[in-house]
């Protein structure tokens, strides 16, 4: 038997393969974290992609928002900020001059004690921080080529000046998150996000494609809109840990670090009969809405017909209303295009993305979530244990089946080997 190890939630889960069927473990180039990863932060800063350094950038500014991710990344914002406001502090910014901004899109607000961890109690309790809320104080700023109207939060755009930070990895229609996904979703009105999201029919929206995917295109523009000064984001490694960080300019230095992750998280790989799938534990499985992003990043390694094993916690549940609604609806995936193109509404998307899964394999999955909600609304098939799932999917794709193992779903993209 081949055993490896999963996360699930905050826990680990080991699991036993058959040597005769095992296939492999699908894992990425990961590098261990820098050892000093506030030095790392400070290092970029001092050090930006084509922009000034960051004491010269905020020369003549009074205020400054910091905009930074919320409760559903894994992002190690408490040692970007750490590195990030010593760096205004010596360029003589005090705690009253800056503003955190949780750039929570069209999520909930922050709640105080994950505002803490996310923070870390020194920051938590000294600086001002709130949660942008899409349906709040709003501010019109331009419209984008794509005729997207661009409003931010107010706090965000009457500051003088803006910084961005965040991590870079692989997002499903956006095709990275990280730069200008800050402003757009980040701090952006719903009636933007909704219009951005919209185009992620376009077949060039998907993850790991910038070129023509007009989805990124839109997000760029509205953030030049917004004009950022800075931007601090980092790459991680798959336990959460700095590798390096990128700042400065709000479209070189994120492109610097889309190349850093497409280098260590790009894998291709033979397809499989059967995969055994993590998101990589809280808080990529905080939800079945968030936790979904592993398991279309890895639906083109599995053969037609074949099975999936997904292991999500979902401490959160579902996380998302219309996501369920559609889901219960049973709709096809023709309707649920004619809807996302008539009246986009976020949710719907994923419902979309996973009805398409569904099409193609059989997905097992290990949750919190009860399992006559995943049964009777998703589709899925409930487990209570990977040795339940994994013996109901060699019934369905017989003895001989390959089966590959993927630790790290939420942050590797998987691509089909050509046969050549």
């Amino acid at each position: 038997m081949a055993r490896v190890t999963l996360r699930y939630g905050s826990a680990e889960v080991e699991v036993d393969v058959p040597d005769e069927n095992f296939a492999g473990v699908l894992e990425v180039k990961d590098v261990p974290g820098c050892a000093d990863p506030v030095g790392e932060v400070r290092r970029s800063i001092r050090s930006p992609i084509a922009s000034p350094p960051l004491h010269v950038v905020m020369r003549g500014k009074r205020n400054v928002v910091v905009i930074v991710n919320d409760h559903t990344r894994d992002t190690r914002t408490r040692e970007i900020l750490a590195g990030l406001l010593g760096e205004l502090n010596d360029a003589g910014f005090q705690r009253k001059d800056v503003t955190i901004v949780f750039g929570c899109g069209t999520h909930r607000k922050v709640k105080d004690d994950e505002a803490k961890v996310l923070l870390g109690e020194d920051v938590w309790s000294r600086y001002e921080w709130v949660s942008h809320n899409c349906d709040g104080d709003v501010t019109f700023l331009g419209k984008t080529s794509f005729g997207n109207s661009v409003y931010v939060n107010s706090l965000v755009a009457e500051a003088d000046a803006k910084i961005l930070t965040g991590d870079i990895t692989f997002h499903y229609y956006a095709g990275y998150t990280g730069g200008r996904k800050s402003i757009l979703p980040g701090v952006s009105a719903r009636e933007t996000i909704l219009f951005n999201h919209a185009m992620m029919l376009h077949p060039a929206a998907r993850s790991g494609v910038l070129d023509g995917n007009p989805v990124h295109l839109d997000m760029t523009e509205a953030a030049r809109l917004a004009k950022p000064d800075f931007i601090v984001n980092a790459v991680q490694n798959t336990n959460g840990e700095i590798i390096r960080v990128f700042s400065g300019d709000v479209e070189a230095a994120f492109i610097e670090g889309v190349r850093l992750v497409d280098c260590l998280y790009k894998v291709e790989t033979e397809p499989v009969d059967i995969v055994i799938l993590s998101a990589g534990g809280y808080p990529k499985d905080i939800d079945l809405y968030q936790a979904h992003k592993a398991l279309d990043s890895i639906i083109p390694i599995v053969r037609e017909g074949g099975c999936v094993i997904f292991l999500a916690e979902c401490r959160d549940g579902v996380g998302n209303q219309v996501f369920y609604e559609w889901m219960k609806e049973r709709l096809s995936i023709d309707e649920m295009e004619r809807r996302l193109k008539s009246d986009f509404k976020l949710g719907g998307h994923k419902a979309y993305y996973l009805a398409k899964a569904l099409g193609k394999v059989k997905i097992f999955v290990m949750s919190s979530l009860p399992a006559e909600e995943l049964e009777a609304v998703f589709n899925v098939t409930p487990i209570e244990s990977v040795e339940e799932g994994l013996r109901e999917a060699l019934k369905l794709t017989g003895r001989n089946a390959k089966i590959k193992v993927v630790p790290h779903g939420a942050a590797i993209l998987a691509t089909k080997k050509d046969a050549n």
